[in-house]
């Protein structure tokens, strides 16, 4: 029973998409250890071809950052944008998260959720950071409007 539910983690979170690093900025100079900085990471949705999403996140410097002990700030940005014909692989359902990146070492992760606006015709993403003790309130959403109609799982 428990290497079902190992197998069925292992395949939820690889349909997530991944982000690829697009760039950086750094904040605040650390003496010891990489600077705090903003990342800039890029991730196609996994149902969705021809939509690209940008997420900037605050990521912790010096000594723990290096070690990956530290816990990055809850500050986030998300950006979604046609990046060609959108087509869809397989019916979507109302919400599904497509994005995980962890913020701290086990407790603490960026997400992204698709909303599907079905009235509207419009695919809604957002982020926010959840924690195993308290989540965040801080969030942010982006909209992508879809000139075809968008299939919804049943």
């Amino acid at each position: 029973m428990k290497a079902i539910a190992i197998v069925a983690a292992c395949l939820a979170a690889s349909t997530l998409a991944h982000g690829e690093e697009v760039g950086s900025v750094d904040t605040a100079f650390q003496l010891l250890g990489p600077d705090h900085k903003v990342v800039v990471e890029a991730f196609d949705d996994p149902k969705v071809t021809g939509v690209v999403c940008y997420v900037s996140r605050a990521k912790t410097g010096g000594i723990k950052g290096a070690l990956g002990l530290a816990e990055d700030p809850a500050r986030f940005s998300v950006a979604c944008r046609p990046s060609g014909a959108i087509a869809f692989r397989e019916p979507l359902p109302k919400q599904e998260e497509v994005f995980r990146e962890s913020a701290s070492l086990v407790f603490k992760h960026v997400r992204v959720v698709r909303i599907v606006d079905a009235k509207r015709n419009t695919l809604v993403y957002l982020t926010y950071a959840d924690r195993l003790i308290d989540g965040h309130p801080d969030n942010a959403v982006t909209a992508v409007p879809v000139t075809v109609p968008i299939p919804i799982a049943r």
